[in-house]
């Protein structure tokens, strides 16, 4: 039986060089995850972004999973070579531009699980959403709506986030969002969904650029000052873990709105 692999694990990043928006070539890509195997990292599942409407023709996912996959195993070979330690894996973070489109493709997936990683266009919610994940989950998969603090007016739909989820869908946030890399408002509608007990997993969203934060040691601190190190542990280390290996998540204790007694404790005395 294989031993579970320890420490976090992130199942979302743009760290395959050259096909998106994240790492521009290998030496950035190599960089990026040195920099995640220092925080502790031995399991990678990194995720080029996709639009679902590329799809629209038979075969038309077909180009993009090439240019992807080749890009992908030259970067496998120099990681196992580098860090034979790490578990690095690919997947897709489908952008749903369009919303009837035909998704059963496993090439789709994390990593051949059940899960897919998706997003709404242009960091909005579209209307229909209920309908879009009714259809994924219907069809057997399960959707991880990725970094829902980031779309526009979330800060004023309280009730759509637990709709998603009552439907089938889980959340991810991003690390970045907790330390403000998105703003005022990711932040705050962060902080609710943790609240609210809404969230599955935390990942980087790490887009492999040296000049970019990983954000991981920061999240760490303030789940630390809440006294909530059982829950970044599930977020970061447990959920994630079990999303790679094809397992539901565990649920993951509410944050609390303050700093818990030990955190103020910490504080007084100086030892933070």
């Amino acid at each position: 039986m294989t031993q579970p692999v320890p420490g976090p694990c992130d199942f979302h990043s743009h760290l395959v060089p050259g096909v998106d928006d994240g790492a521009r070539d290998l030496e950035d890509a190599m960089e990026g995850i040195g920099r995640m195997t220092e925080a502790g990292f031995r399991r990678i599942l990194t995720t080029p972004h996709l639009n679902a409407s590329v799809g629209r023709e038979p075969g038309g996912f077909t180009p993009r999973f090439e240019e992807v996959r080749g890009a992908f195993e030259t970067l496998r070979t120099e990681v196992a070579a580098r860090w034979p330690e790490v578990q690095l894996a690919q997947g897709f973070e489908v952008m749903l531009d369009i919303p009837d489109v035909d998704l059963n493709d496993e090439g789709l997936r994390l990593a051949g699980t059940r899960f897919m990683l998706v997003e709404w266009p242009r960091l909005q919610v579209p209307p229909g959403t209920h309908r879009v994940i009714q259809r994924l989950v219907s069809s057997g998969i399960r959707p991880v709506i990725a970094h829902p603090e980031r779309y526009g007016g979330m800060e004023h739909t309280r009730s759509i986030a637990r709709e998603w989820r009552d439907m089938g869908a889980l959340l991810q946030v991003n690390y970045g969002s907790v330390c403000g890399r998105y703003g005022k408002s990711a932040k705050l509608v962060a902080g609710r969904l943790f609240r609210e007990g809404l969230v599955s997993y935390l990942a980087s969203d790490f887009h492999g650029r040296p000049n970019l934060n990983l954000y991981y040691q920061g999240v760490r601190d303030f789940f630390e000052e809440k006294d909530a190190m059982e829950s970044f542990l599930t977020l970061t280390e447990t959920n994630p873990r079990r999303l790679m290996d094809d397992e539901e998540p565990l649920p993951v204790g509410l944050l609390a709105e303050t700093p818990g007694m030990m955190g103020r404790l910490r504080r007084i005395i100086g030892t933070e």
